[in-house]
């Protein structure tokens, strides 16, 4: 298949360069579900951007008729981040701007829709699922057109607004979105997932699924499901079982700074199987190098327990990643130069819970306060 490749600006820079995105779009030939896939919206978490060139490489092989609707890639997606640099580190979590993260700045309809969401539910409590998840797109479609045209004044809008625009134009109108990330500190592969749909996150073949009970706010999957969670939830309240074929999915694949070959062999044939699922590619199953989908370890965001320093020192030693602990093994020793006593003391810091250790930071320097790990 040959995609449709569009070259789309997002910012226009003092020097008078501008900065631009690459959407690919591969159309099968029968029709059918949107797919819209994106990495590196974090500075450093790269390793999505391989998976990509794989897929795209992968789709320009691939016969038409094996493909039913369409598939959206857009690698890069954040290049002002990914071109934050600090010596060796990639810094780029924050816009630099505002210093707001670059994964919570997203328009969320569920923030505007919401007045009219109980007559919506209870006009559409007896229609067909299709016909309500239509309506119900068109709605925050319009919203989003709304709130887009308020940014065409003369005062204008701060970047990450028109920032956020562009992404949720291309990705707004689709069925699942897949977000690529990585950690940014050290960490395994694992992918977040929305509520009821555990049975679709399984299909990625990830070792550990997470499931977002507890929402931060505004994240780029978040903002795409959580409309359609609360009118499920609407619907539930009225007596009507409701579940609409719309999914958002992270993948979290390995460690910042890094183009590991198995997170991207396992991103590559994570999301094959799943599309293969969703009946939109129409291949044998390509699960056979990857761990099966019954293997994968499910837990929930408000379980994970992250441990930050104490007080100011330096790390010694630490678990490892992937290693599990129980209640009260030690976690890392903290060596710390007190002005305030004769001689440096070292503290060990045990596990408050037993759990797999899945996150680390990089730094091993650390001020009073500053993330160590964290276990799920």
């Amino acid at each position: 298949m040959k995609p449709e490749i569009q070259t789309i600006p997002i910012a226009s820079l003092a020097s008078g360069d501008r900065l631009f995105l690459k959407l690919y779009t591969f159309v099968g030939q029968s029709p059918g579900k949107t797919a819209y896939l994106q990495a590196n919206l974090h500075g450093a978490e790269i390793a999505g951007n391989a998976v990509i060139d794989e897929l795209i490489r992968y789709f320009r092989r691939l016969p038409p008729e094996q493909l039913s609707g369409e598939v959206r890639l857009v690698p890069v997606c954040n290049p002002i981040a990914m071109n934050e640099r600090s010596h060796h580190f990639s810094s780029g979590r924050f816009n630099p701007y505002d210093g707001k993260d670059w994964n919570r700045i997203f328009w969320d309809y569920e923030k505007y829709g919401q007045d009219d969401l109980i007559e919506f539910a209870q006009i559409n409590l007896t229609q067909e699922i299709e016909i309500v998840q239509q309506h119900y797109r068109q709605s925050i479609m319009n919203a989003f057109v709304r709130a887009k045209a308020s940014m065409a004044t003369p005062s204008s809008a701060p970047f990450h607004e028109k920032y956020r625009s562009c992404l949720q134009s291309l990705s707004l109108d689709a069925d699942y979105i897949i977000d690529l990330h990585s950690s940014t500190n050290d960490g395994l592969n694992y992918i977040y997932y929305f509520q009821d749909r555990a049975n679709s996150a399984k299909q990625f073949l990830m070792p550990i699924g997470i499931e977002l009970d507890v929402f931060d706010g505004d994240a780029f999957d978040e903002a795409f499901i959580r409309p359609w969670l609360k009118l499920e939830e609407q619907f539930a309240s009225l007596g009507r079982h409701a579940q609409f074929d719309i999914e958002a999915f992270t993948l979290e694949l390995g460690s910042g700074m890094q183009m590991n070959p198995d997170s991207i062999k396992q991103g590559v044939a994570g999301i094959q199987n799943y599309l293969r699922h969703k009946q939109m590619l129409h291949i044998p199953d390509s699960s056979a190098d990857c761990p099966q989908p019954s293997a994968i370890y499910l837990t929930t965001n408000s379980r994970v327990e992250r441990y930050y320093a104490p007080s100011g020192g330096l790390v010694t030693s630490r678990a490892s990643l992937g290693q599990k602990v129980e209640e009260g093994d030690p976690l890392y020793h903290l060596l710390c130069f007190s002005k305030e006593d004769d001689y440096p003391i070292t503290t060990t810091v045990q596990a408050k819970q037993s759990g797999l250790v899945f996150d680390l930071s990089l730094n091993n320097s650390l001020n009073e306060g500053d993330y160590v790990l964290s276990i799920l």
